[in-house]
């Protein structure tokens, strides 16, 4: 658990969120701060780890402690697109179409193994998560907010799976890795979960309308001037790095933005700072850019490339960054 210290630097409903969270997911502080960052900013996630490390107990935890309805959506090769976004049924009786809607009409969904079904049952998810909304049988529908998307995928088994398209993870704020706990934390664990499963023992301690209300809220935090021309010279640079064939597009700039909005928001701030702009860019920029062929032969990541870019870019001087 949090000390008292670092509970007091969060905003008074995120430092009781994340209380809640703690109690089911153990040692995941970064990875439910960028959740908690990604939902207020109105972006998803991509998750990339083996099974069985907490990556569907984390979403419940989150979708359980924001009195949020919750959907998982196993994603599988014969899955349809109506099966995702929801189909119209004649109804017999009332000789009309009903429409039943799909699992993605939920406040918080778990895309779980999102490269395991089709392109065109992937391509279902684009609106969604872009636009907030899904069109069936000609009619847009709106979804319900917040709209909250964690998708997962296993970066060891590739037979059978659809790699996602540069166009789909460009949708996704962050991509982040949760990990193995270590000895300390997985013995916290079993410690926990022996009489019974903690996620059956946490209640909603934020509802949906203060969540909406800090929402909002994150869209008033300052961003100075300096501030998003230092978060365009990250992006620039990206695109002319000599290992990157595909640099990061301008939906990277504008996200990259937000989430750094949310971050400051949910660190008791009115302004973002320029470390908060470091920290979240490899998160958001990782999955934006293709490598050349030479530097993935190499061996280079795309995070080391984005780390390189942002060590030897210049930092605004504090009192430039802030008001």
């Amino acid at each position: 658990m949090l000390s008292d210290k670092l509970y007091q630097s969060y905003h008074p409903y995120i430092a009781k969120a994340i209380e809640n969270i703690e109690k089911v997911v153990v040692g995941k502080i970064r990875e439910v701060e960028l959740s908690i960052v990604a939902l207020l900013s109105g972006g998803h996630i991509l998750l990339e780890d083996v099974p069985g490390v907490g990556k569907t107990m984390m979403v419940r935890s989150i979708a359980k402690t924001l009195g949020a309805e919750f959907k998982r959506i196993q994603f599988t090769p014969d899955l349809l697109p109506s099966d995702v976004t929801g189909v119209s049924i004649y109804n017999q009786k009332t000789m009309t179409f009903e429409f039943r809607p799909g699992p993605v009409m939920a406040n918080v969904i778990l895309a779980d193994e999102i490269n395991r079904t089709s392109p065109k049952t992937q391509s279902a998810l684009l609106e969604a998560l872009e636009e907030g909304s899904v069109t069936t049988d000609g009619e847009t529908r709106v979804l319900p907010k917040p709209f909250f998307v964690m998708a997962t995928q296993n970066p060891i088994e590739y037979g059978g799976t659809y790699p996602l398209p540069e166009a789909q993870l460009d949708r996704f704020l962050f991509k982040i890795k949760i990990g193995y706990p270590s000895q300390e934390e997985e013995l916290e664990v079993l410690n926990r979960i022996e009489k019974g499963h903690p996620i059956d023992l946490i209640n909603s301690v934020v509802t949906i309308e203060q969540v909406l209300e800090m929402i909002e809220q994150v869209s008033l935090v300052y961003v100075d001037e300096a501030i998003k021309k230092y978060i365009i010279n990250l992006v620039s640079e990206t695109r002319a790095h000599q290992q990157v064939y595909l640099g990061v597009s301008p939906r990277g700039s504008i996200a990259l933005m937000r989430a750094c909005q949310a971050y400051a928001f949910i660190k008791g701030r009115d302004y973002v700072l320029p470390d908060d702009v470091k920290y979240l860019a490899p998160y958001t920029f990782s999955h934006r850019i293709i490598l050349k062929s030479d530097a993935k032969i190499s061996g280079i990541s795309s995070e080391q490339v984005i780390n390189e870019i942002i060590k030897s870019m210049k930092v605004p001087v504090k009192k430039e960054a802030i008001r």
